[in-house]
């Protein structure tokens, strides 16, 4: 290929709270540690920096029967398509338009400007309701909507984009596209008819789980620990505090955007004294991370279910991963679960922030599981400690798992 053919535009597709702005800043931070230049164009950032602040937060503004602000909108596309073509004439190699772009009206404009290059739609799709949920009630923290209430606020962002569906066309006659489902990280459809330069790169990318930094912390000693007894919903002991304030004092000084929790009481205490010595930290319990469902064996201790449950006790100890407790689960059934809940996390983490899960014995095993290559016959043996934390990157370029003590 020539000179022309080895640059590329990149146009997001999707409506808001899809993931379309993570893809794009995973995509720029991939290529710009391979040293290709690349920059996003973001239309949202010049929409808050020139639209008068009325115009921001309020839904009318994205009104396809507002012709003002409609004209308004384009503008400022304009402006990024032309920052983008510019860019690609001088220095850059990869420019990403990053907006909902979901008409076909925009983007005949994106293509009657951008004509030098070969371009490649991504279109984000995300239908897990709790996780868009999770992610306008994100949105709505910016100061975009600091003069209302955060369920005026909500109710604003849901109004957007609904009138973004209203003009919505499905990615179809585009030369060259990806449909994802961005939450999964999973290519649903795709089209190419260019051949085109860092093809392979970029859809290896959209695949790959991208953390730049996992805290992953088991919650500190309870009142079921010290008694040896499983599941139940315990409160932390005193050493528990104590603990977890350690932990606290521990990362005061690194940098956590989110703390990912079960809903049990004893993860979210934990989390409440790291988050109170953070600056801008938000809790999030979800279900999948919750502790395995010990069923009939719900808060019994390992000798009490020897002694009255021999049966269950010998069934899971000679295989212990496959076993499902009677009225419960197993770890081989917790797989799925805590899949999704690791993919919500990476969702949900814009910013390539170091984040942190706090869960439990046999759910931190499943999750270091994801990360490491181990048997099913050892993952019930993964040593998963309450005064030590395990440190996980995962990039395309870069695998680290460090245990490590807080004390």
């Amino acid at each position: 290929m020539g000179p022309k053919d080895e640059k590329l535009y990149i146009v997001m597709v999707g409506l808001p709270s899809q993931g379309k702005s993570t893809v794009a800043l995973r995509l720029q931070d991939v290529f710009r540690r391979n040293d290709i230049p690349t920059r996003v164009f973001n239309n949202g950032v010049l929409r808050r920096k020139y639209a008068p602040p009325m115009d921001t937060w309020s839904s009318q503004f994205y009104n396809p029967e507002n012709r003002h602000a409609v004209e308004m909108r384009k503008k400022f596309a304009l402006i990024n398509i032309r920052n983008a073509r510019r860019y690609l004439t001088s220095q850059g190699q990869v420019a990403i338009l990053d907006a909902t772009n979901v008409s076909r009206d925009r983007r005949e404009l994106i293509e009657e400007n951008l004509d030098n290059h070969p371009i490649l739609y991504i279109q984000c799709v995300n239908n897990d309701d709790e996780i868009v949920e999770l992610s306008i009630r994100y949105k709505v923290k910016s100061p975009e909507f600091s003069i209302l209430s955060e369920d005026n606020a909500i109710h604003e962002f849901k109004k957007r984009i609904e009138y973004y569906r209203m003009i919505y066309d499905d990615l179809d006659i585009e030369r060259n596209y990806l449909r994802m489902n961005s939450l999964h990280n999973k290519i649903i459809e795709e089209q190419l008819i260019d051949q085109l330069p860092l093809y392979s790169r970029i859809r290896d990318c959209l695949v790959t789980d991208v953390v730049k930094g996992l805290f992953l912390v088991r919650h500190t000693e309870t009142f079921f620990n010290v008694e040896d007894r499983i599941g139940g919903d315990a409160d932390l002991t005193p050493k528990g505090e104590d603990q977890a304030c350690a932990l606290g004092q521990f990362f005061k000084k690194k940098k956590i955007s989110y703390i990912f929790t079960s809903e049990k009481k004893r993860t979210i205490q934990t989390a409440g004294m790291i988050k109170d010595l953070q600056q801008d930290c938000t809790i999030v319990p979800l279900k999948e991370f919750n502790e395995i469902d010990s069923g009939i064996c719900e808060g019994m201790s390992y000798d009490e279910i020897q002694r009255t449950m021999p049966e269950v006790y010998s069934a899971r100890k000679a295989d212990k991963y496959n076993y499902v407790y009677p009225g419960g689960e197993g770890y081989n059934t917790m797989k799925e679960r805590i899949k999704i809940g690791i993919k919500k996390a990476f969702f949900l983490n814009r910013k390539t922030d170091n984040i942190m899960i706090i869960g439990h014995r046999a759910v931190n095993r499943m999750i270091l599981s994801h990360f490491l290559y181990r048997r099913e016959e050892d993952v019930p043996y993964i040593y998963i400690p309450q005064d030590k934390f395990y440190h996980i990157v995962a990039t395309q370029d870069r695998k680290v798992f460090e245990l490590m003590k807080y004390q």
